[in-house]
């Protein structure tokens, strides 16, 4: 039909197809608990708004530098300043529309396309990033990680994933879909193994979920390298997501191609939500320390409903707002059980393979939602398995 092959290859993202298939059933009258998406369900913050009211209603509605509002640049500068204790020049910061297309940009300038080119990844991963890499000419190697060992990236691992062709490390900490986090010791290892020299690999941090842990602390990549890329955003931490505001720190040597390639294809990121960046930032951290103490009281509900049910959880996530636990004692089909979920009880969950190969036989559960939906969906499941799995059910 004249559709090129990187489009007409695109796999689905699943995620969406559960949301969109709960979506239809709720158009039905059927009343759907949503636990498949990673979206806060809290309101963004009163000052947030107002910046954001303040910049239109100010005049500040027009084209912004194609590297984003200085102002809002020097904010993200200094927040890494404060929280990780690192100098970040605002020049090597681009904002853009949400942190996917810095994604893409930044694996189009790391990636020749026919040239073999690999970008190593944690096995499952966010869904995305295979799909970004494929698409710009790339490679996906995958490294495995583990349920009974915490899901833990371990450098060992990676090193031996390495070749001639590897132009990146992606690391995700806190993880999506797992909640893991990786300690000092382990990104110390991960950036000496990419030291970001011309043509060699460089780290990929993606950093959209810090602030949202639980037990433990996150780091930046920062705090052990300057030769790599960070990928930032307000959506998850600052519940912000229909605003698309995301950031990308990079190494000097990328500034310049990135900010053309941002010139080309976007121009800038929206002004009002530039100016509303700024009030995230800077003004917010009572109502960010509020959600995160919500974010905390709700995981541990969720994680002590899935052990009633008969879902082991060896390790606890600590960090984002998802449990990812097997699912193969009930199905090993994980698709056609979060479908068949869906159908009979009402809850919406991620099938695993959304996630790799290594997500299979995996069912993910988000808790941002409320307590209460949380509690609900935990006694719907309970009724779904006494129906459909009943000597598979319980603690």
């Amino acid at each position: 039909m004249g559709v090129s092959r990187r489009a007409g290859d695109l796999p689905p993202f699943i995620v969406m197809d559960v949301l969109e298939r709960a979506q239809e059933l709720q158009a039905q009258g059927r009343d759907i608990i949503h636990l498949e998406v990673g979206e806060p369900d809290f309101d963004t913050p009163e000052a947030i708004k107002a910046a954001a009211q303040k910049a239109m209603t100010g005049g500040q509605t027009h084209y912004t530098h194609s590297l984003g509002l200085l102002e809002l640049r020097q904010a993200i500068a200094a927040h890494y300043g404060r929280r990780y204790g690192v100098t970040v020049d605002p020049g090597r910061v681009l904002v853009s529309s949400g942190t996917s297309p810095a994604m893409l940009l930044m694996f189009a300038a790391l990636i020749e396309p026919g040239q073999g080119h690999e970008v190593i990844l944690s096995d499952p991963c966010y869904a995305c990033y295979p799909n970004f890499i494929n698409f710009v000419g790339g490679q996906v190697a995958r490294v495995p990680v583990a349920e009974d060992d915490a899901f833990q990236y371990r450098p060992e691992a990676i090193a031996a994933a390495m070749n001639a062709k590897t132009r990146a490390i992606v690391i995700n900490s806190p993880a999506n879909p797992t909640g893991q986090l990786l300690d000092a010791g382990r990104m110390a290892a991960i950036a000496a193994l990419a030291p970001g020299r011309p043509g060699g690999p460089y780290v990929v941090s993606d950093e959209i979920y810090h602030g949202l842990v639980y037990e433990g602390r996150e780091h930046s990549i920062l705090e052990f390298t300057q030769d790599a890329f960070v990928l930032g955003g307000f959506s998850k931490l600052h519940a912000m997501t229909g605003w698309r505001l995301g950031y990308l720190i990079m190494p000097q040597a990328y500034v310049r191609p990135l900010q053309k390639m941002h010139q080309n294809f976007a121009i800038c990121a929206p002004s009002m939500a530039q100016w509303a960046g700024v009030a995230a930032l800077t003004q917010a951290e009572d109502d960010l320390a509020r959600m995160v103490g919500v974010y905390a009281q709700r995981r541990r509900v969720m994680i002590d409903g899935l052990r009633g049910l008969g879902f082991k959880i060896p390790h606890e996530p600590c960090g984002a707002f998802y449990v990812l636990t097997r699912c193969d004692h009930l199905d090993p089909d994980d698709y056609r059980l979060a479908f068949h979920i869906l159908e009979n009880a009402g809850v919406a969950v991620t099938p695993g393979r959304d996630f790799g190969p290594g997500g299979h036989g995996f069912l993910r559960f988000s808790y941002a939602n409320s307590q209460e939906n949380i509690l609900r969906a935990m006694a719907r499941l309970a009724d779904y398995l006494a129906r459909f799995y009943p000597h598979r059910a319980g603690g």
